[in-house]
């Protein structure tokens, strides 16, 4: 199995695009706790991985960390990745001494290996963040996702289907299964698409299931 050579320095890079975006999360973070952040899992992860057998995780816009603590919690090796230093601060203060603890790393989830964040995973988790990536970054995004996830491994995706005007002028297009389906087809395959509730008056919540293939030209597999 291959290591997590991630970045753990706390120091984002430059992030192509979506600067407004960044700002805009950075200033929810300093001016308190965002309506979007959360204490504990969300519930359909934690109904999604009980029966799973911990292996190596990754979490895509991992925020104040709730899902990536709950993830190593059940024994998974987790590294959580956000734009938003402020998120990434919140989430290593949270961590309970004596806990296993995810490896946080601040930058753009459109560059993971520039990061230094490498696979295989077994497991990735995208609450909140993909919905709200602008179009022009979206194909980098899955790119970078089928690089570091071997043969058969998990990708989930949890978002707002149409988000709100004021999102949309920040670069989010929300979670249309057809956009993913039309830049993650060439390594995954959708095998589950339910709706949940949503948060506050954003009531369609859309979450996706796709498993990534073998690559025809000796690509990531199962075996690292």
């Amino acid at each position: 199995m291959a290591t997590t050579k991630a970045r753990d320095d706390g120091h984002a890079p430059a992030v192509r695009g979506g600067g407004m975006a960044r700002a805009f999360y950075r200033f929810a973070y300093r001016a308190g706790r965002p309506r979007w952040d959360a204490e504990g899992p969300h519930p359909a992860l934690v109904s999604l991985v009980g029966a799973r057998t911990p292996g190596r995780a990754l979490d895509l816009g991992c925020g104040t960390g709730a899902d990536a603590s709950f993830l190593a919690a059940q024994g998974w090796q987790v590294v959580g990745v956000d734009f938003a230093p402020e998120a990434i601060n919140e989430a290593r203060a949270r961590q309970r001494p004596g806990t296993p603890a995810p490896t946080y790393v601040v930058g753009d989830v459109t560059q993971l290996r520039s990061l230094g964040v490498e696979g295989p995973f077994e497991l990735v988790i995208d609450v909140g963040c993909y919905h709200g990536i602008a179009a022009g970054r979206r194909d980098a995004y899955a790119t970078e996702v089928a690089a570091v996830t071997c043969a058969g491994a998990d990708l989930f995706i949890a978002g707002i289907a149409h988000p709100p005007a004021t999102w949309r002028l920040l670069g989010a297009r929300g979670l249309d299964p057809s956009d993913v389906i039309r830049r993650f087809g060439s390594h995954f395959d959708l095998v589950g698409q339910e709706e949940m509730q949503g948060v506050g008056r954003h009531a369609r919540f859309v979450l996706l299931h796709l498993v990534r293939r073998a690559d025809q030209d000796g690509g990531p597999d199962a075996g690292g």
